[in-house]
């Protein structure tokens, strides 16, 4: 069947910021609207799909054609991986340096070992505290500014670990300006959560978590930096994010608040004793608290194959959020502190509270095997799918959710398109975080071509490839209940064994004529360990296992996810 353009959109009427189709800017009345345009608009209005936020929601994704379009140039010190016509480029969005009261190491030290290992981004994201708000957020902006002149081919972004009040943490941060310590200055000094009032009850900390969010997109509106984003950190450890929460940040300002870790940092800790720490990977060693929602399972307290409950699950809280039709996307990251093989240790004659840093490390010559880190790009990668190098084109592929996530270099790399049936042209399909728009009855596949690894990951070793697993969904609109972590329709419907001679693969699902909205998500394994999924073998046979704690060897268990792509019909 020819697809001719059908999954395009109609630009015939595109609002003034251009980023927006005409059906969900809702300042063009249905009357000036074209029939194609008062159709979807129809549609979406009875799906409940149109709303509040929607404007940044995975209605208003471009189609891959459009960005495929795009110029694709280095600037001059360019770097990443070109596929699918996007610049592939590999980061890490959570590190600490020694600017953060438990960690040790300069800027430059992770920059250049982030580097080393492969990642074109980092941000730097020192804890938020008393100290760091006071001085901190001035005293690491030289460094960071420094490692920028330095290493020209790393992308360096300044931002924080946030404490989000009454919830955990979340990586903030904006795109380099001259107004990058001002913006999160006064973001940490007016809503961290170690410094608001302590007798402020829940609801008013979670009022100030949605200030929050909307004070950091109201920077970006008054031009004091060009971007700036939010991504929760390790949202199931503790239990204490809670659905309506995470519903909550996202819908604040879904050009800000964009998603969660699917994966924590802290991986080297489930590395068995003597040789590792003996722990949980991710410290996920917890228990439910007063603090905690009481609805999760106490499995939510674990990760399984190295990534959160909140992701690992196949039809749970990820995917009743991709069901709404909620744009949330995953990442991956190190999390790092003090790293695993380190032989060094904080300067002598620290005073962390007085100078809001550690002195720059030292030679111990002893080696930490009970550290919980890896250097950054060591272990885990955020791969987003970029227009061409640069900061702000890293933020819009993050905010696009052109990202896959992978834990020891499972594999090289992964184009992943939703086609109209039978179109194999490079230029078309609709790439990940996208959304496909065709007529009801149109028949729609998915397209993966995937590069496996054909040289050793960082620890000396070729990962092989074993399964990959198509997911499923269907979008049901929004839930009547915010705290709802489930999506009773979406399941594994295949997966494609992998041959272990093969260097490239590419793979092909049709999943028939659209009857009703739909979401894809992929994600492959070593399938070293597996077990059937929470929600039983007839979603998720084949699922990650649960890790346990103190025989959970990163190395030996190894995924890779995708973000979502949409087909909605018009």
């Amino acid at each position: 069947m020819g697809h001719g353009h059908d999954h395009h959109h109609d630009h015939a009427h595109e609002s003034a910021g251009g980023d927006v189709p005409a059906a969900l800017d809702m300042s063009i009345p249905d009357s000036e609207l074209s029939p194609s345009d008062v159709s979807r608009r129809g549609f979406l209005r009875g799906a409940g799909l149109l709303g509040a936020g929607a404007a940044a929601s995975v209605l208003a994704t471009p189609t891959a054609a459009q960005a495929a379009g795009l110029p694709h140039s280095h600037g001059p010190a360019g770097g990443g991986t070109e596929k699918g016509g996007f610049t592939w480029l590999a980061g890490d969005h959570h590190i600490h340096t020694q600017y953060s009261s438990d960690a040790q190491y300069r800027v430059i030290d992770q920059a250049r070992h982030g580097r080393a290992f492969g990642l074109d981004w980092v941000v730097i994201t020192d804890h938020g505290s008393v100290a760091h708000a006071k001085i901190g957020v001035e005293k690491v902006n030289p460094d960071i500014r420094a490692t920028r002149e330095e290493l020209r081919d790393l992308l360096t972004f300044q931002g924080l670990e946030w404490n989000i009040p009454a919830a955990e943490h979340a990586t903030v941060f904006v795109a380099p300006s001259k107004h990058e310590v001002e913006v999160l200055k006064q973001f940490e000094n007016n809503y961290d959560g170690n410094l608001l009032p302590p007798t402020n009850t829940p609801e008013q900390n979670e009022a100030a978590a949605i200030a929050g969010i909307k004070f950091l997109g109201s920077q970006v509106r008054a031009r004091k930096v060009e971007a700036a984003l939010f991504l929760a950190n390790h949202p199931a450890r503790r239990g204490i994010d809670s659905p309506h929460e995470i519903r909550n940040w996202r819908d604040a300002d879904p050009s800000v608040a964009v998603g969660f870790e699917g994966a924590p940092g802290h991986q080297a800790a489930g590395i068995p004793a003597p040789n590792g720490r003996g722990g949980a990977r991710g410290y996920y060693d917890n228990n439910p608290s007063a603090a905690s929602f009481p609805g999760y399972p106490l499995e939510s307290y674990r990760t399984w194959g190295g990534f959160d409950w909140m992701t690992s699950t196949v039809g749970g809280l990820w995917d009743s959020l991709l069901a709404e039709g909620k744009a949330w996307w995953i990442t991956v990251n190190s999390d790092s502190h003090v790293n695993y093989l380190d032989q060094s240790d904080r300067g002598p004659g620290s005073d962390f509270d007085a100078n809001g840093k550690y002195n720059d490390p030292v030679y111990t010559g002893k080696t930490l095997t009970t550290a919980g880190d890896f250097w950054p790009g060591f272990y885990g990668r955020t791969n987003v799918g970029a227009t061409s190098w640069g900061y702000k084109q890293v933020m819009d592929g993050l905010r696009a959710g052109r990202v896959w996530v992978d834990h020891g270099r499972l594999i090289k790399n992964l184009d992943a398109r939703v086609r109209v049936a039978g179109d194999r042209r490079g230029a078309t399909g609709t790439p990940l975080g996208g959304v496909l728009h065709v007529k009801r009855g149109t028949s729609t596949e998915i397209t993966l071509d995937i590069d496996l690894q054909d040289v050793p990951n960082w620890a000396q070793f070729v990962p092989v490839l074993k399964r990959v697993d198509v997911i499923v969904g269907t979008v049901t609109g929004p839930v009547a209940d915010k705290d709802a972590f489930t999506a009773p329709n979406t399941k594994v419907v295949k997966s494609f064994e992998i041959s272990s001679s093969s260097k490239r693969i590419s793979l092909t699902y049709s999943f028939g004529r659209l009857d009703k909205p739909f979401y894809v998500r992929v994600r492959g394994t070593d399938g070293n360990r597996t077990q059937p999924g929470l929600m039983g073998a007839a979603v998720d046979p084949v699922g990650p296992k649960l890790d346990v704690v103190g025989d959970a060897d990163p190395w030996g268990d190894l995924w890779f996810y995708t973000n979502p792509i949409w087909v909605l019909p018009k």
